[in-house]
């Protein structure tokens, strides 16, 4: 018997729900004095067709997605040959897969971006994480916050991540990524070969252009791209290239309205004389932090690291302590800035913060 009445009942609520619909206007809007039936936030939510998200399959094409396009999304790029691709916007991950001869450029990753089994591909990649498995012969020019690690690849190249266009640096702040955190000649092999060096760093003088060209469909012409490197989103650093000149300095902007703005300012004036940017740095830093990096200057500096992350840039050249010393007096004055005060202390400056920042970022 319950079960009986259990189906009457459903049954029922079915006719009733067949009523109120057939009450309802053709637009589906309740009757009057009906109440409109709840509509939660994930019913919504836009469908994702995982198509507009992956490049499958494809030859000898120019394809890529505008800025807003793609949004955070997770994207997948697979079996493409002789082709060129670009992914102008933000997103979440991207694996590429059994590529072959692609020119390839990928917009700030928040994750990880992961080529497995490709060859003879050219790219430029902004990311949180990058790693390659089974590939060979890549060359590519990278900006990577956390180390890269390249397992079983061979013939691997890197340089320095160097591009433009206006919707990029809001990208890079969707993504979460610093333009100042850059690793990307810091590469880690995970599978060694005795003898043998799997991976190297491109020409400093490479050209990026003729390592991706720019886009030649009228669609994505739209984007309008420089890759001078004078208006790189990301600053243009040596890495791990051999320093001219034993003498170095690190400059340390504090957090305020303009710190990415003179931190660039401080690197124009700098490498406008003929001084080499060798890495850059933005970390939150403690007390204690401060107390070891910038030892008896530490209490001039500790109420300032409340407000957030520091930047630091480290210059290298004969006379870089001088020089970054008059530029910050002439330039920054009414500014807190931390410059290593001799060439004799400078190097331990930069040990001590690098060395602070590699345990800070877990690297």
């Amino acid at each position: 018997m319950g079960c009986f009445f259990s189906k009457r009942r459903k049954a029922a609520q079915g006719g009733r729900r067949q009523q109120q619909q057939q009450a309802a206007g053709a637009d589906g809007e309740p009757a009057a004095g009906e109440e409109k039936a709840p509509q939660y936030s994930w019913e919504q939510r836009a469908k994702i067709d995982p198509k507009d998200y992956t490049f499958s399959g494809l030859k000898d094409e120019t394809v890529g997605r505008l800025p807003g396009k793609v949004a955070g999304q997770q994207f997948v790029i697979q079996d493409c040959e002789n082709c060129s691709i670009y992914i102008f916007d933000h997103s979440a991950t991207i694996t590429i897969d059994d590529c072959v001869n692609c020119q390839i450029f990928l917009g700030p990753i928040k994750g990880s971006v992961f080529f497995r089994d490709c060859k003879d591909c050219k790219c430029i990649v902004a990311c949180q994480q990058f790693r390659t498995r089974d590939c060979r012969k890549l060359e590519v020019f990278l900006c990577c916050a956390t180390q890269p690690i390249i397992e079983s690849s061979t013939g691997m190249k890197f340089g320095c991540f160097q591009y433009y266009y206006p919707e990029l640096a809001l990208q890079f702040k969707d993504a979460g990524l610093s333009i100042f955190n850059n690793t990307w000649s810091n590469i880690h092999d995970f599978t060694p070969v005795s003898g043998e060096n799997n991976w190297g760093l491109l020409p400093e003088n490479a050209v990026v252009q003729d390592y991706v060209p720019l886009p030649s469909s009228e669609e994505l012409k739209a984007v309008r791209i420089s890759t001078d490197a004078m208006r790189s989103i990301i600053p243009i650093t040596r890495g791990r290239r051999q320093k001219s000149s034993e003498e170095s300095c690190l400059a340390v902007f504090f957090a305020g309205d303009y710190t990415t703005a003179n931190a660039r300012k401080l690197i124009d004036e700098m490498t406008g004389k003929g001084f080499q940017l060798v890495q850059t740095k933005e970390v939150p830093m403690k007390a204690e932090d401060a107390q070891r990096v910038f030892r008896q200057c530490a209490s001039e500096f500790i109420p300032l690291l409340e407000k957030g992350p520091v930047v630091a840039l480290e210059f290298n050249g004969d006379g870089a302590v001088e020089a970054c010393q008059s530029t910050v007096n002439d330039v920054f004055n009414g500014t807190k800035v931390f410059v290593s005060e001799s060439k004799a202390s400078a190097s331990q400056d930069v040990d001590n913060f690098y060395n602070f920042a590699e345990m800070q970022m877990g690297m």
